[in-house]
């Protein structure tokens, strides 16, 4: 947290694409879609998918620090404190959750942008999520960072991955009529639990406001509190995952 308030260039750049896709092609595309978020706003529709791509830059670089410290050797120096490997793992974790977070928040600020109202229940609960999502795709790309083991492979790996995921999570256009092979792979997608969860409490928060079609399980639509424990269930998994893989002798 240190390093991100003596950062502020790093962190308004880290903000800048967002910010992009927010203003211009939200703005750009509203007119064309029209009703896509069932408020006659496309912001509003696509605020969630900006919130998430806010946290996920921070999120990717905890994974590229552990991939760039074992390189120089960094990571070796740090692994002789008397802490267990898990510790250090973890840590590094939770530090860079908090650092996307604090990201991630600062976009609340454009909520009435999108049409939401300024209440502080509202964006409590958007900042709790944040968090949720936060740690969920760091554990992510934590795992991946004690697996891969060359920076290169690294970046090429997440960039093939991420945007893919991205698009998929019904960010940016509705989950709802894609072809059964498209829609088996949206239901796969953490990110699309993610990206709803924080549509469902955008959805809560706007007047007359009404929820665009998410997930669907077999004709049942996993509520709020479901899909908020699927992301909890597989962050929680895949730090242990990683946990146990970084505390193997190298």
């Amino acid at each position: 947290m240190t390093r991100l308030v003596a950062s502020p260039v790093q962190t308004g750049l880290t903000l800048l694409n967002p910010l992009l896709y927010f203003v211009v092609l939200g703005t750009g595309l509203s007119g064309m879609l029209g009703s896509a978020s069932g408020t006659g706003d496309y912001l509003t529709y696509v605020y969630p998918g900006i919130l998430l791509m806010a946290v996920q830059m921070p999120a990717l670089n905890a994974g590229m620090s552990i991939v760039r410290d074992r390189e120089t050797g960094l990571l070796r120096a740090v692994l002789v404190a008397p802490v267990r490997r898990a510790t250090v793992l973890v840590g590094k974790c939770l530090g860079s959750t908090a650092t996307a977070t604090a990201q991630g928040g600062l976009l609340l600020s454009f909520a009435g942008v999108a049409g939401l109202p300024y209440d502080p229940l509202l964006l409590l609960a958007l900042l709790g999520e944040l968090a949720l999502v936060a740690f969920t795709l760091t554990a992510f790309v934590t795992l991946a960072a004690v697996c891969i083991t060359r920076i290169e492979t690294f970046q090429s790996a997440l960039g093939v991955a991420m945007l893919p995921l991205f698009f998929l999570s019904g960010a940016m256009f509705s989950v709802a009529g894609l072809p059964w092979w498209l829609a088996a792979l949206t239901h796969l997608n953490p990110l699309t639990y993610a990206v709803d969860a924080l549509r469902q409490t955008v959805a809560w928060g706007t007047p007359g406001g009404a929820l665009p079609p998410g997930p669907d399980w077999g004709g049942w639509a996993p509520p709020l509190g479901v899909e908020l424990m699927v992301m909890c269930a597989l962050g929680l998994a895949a730090l242990a995952l990683a946990a146990r893989r970084f505390s193997r002798a190298e």
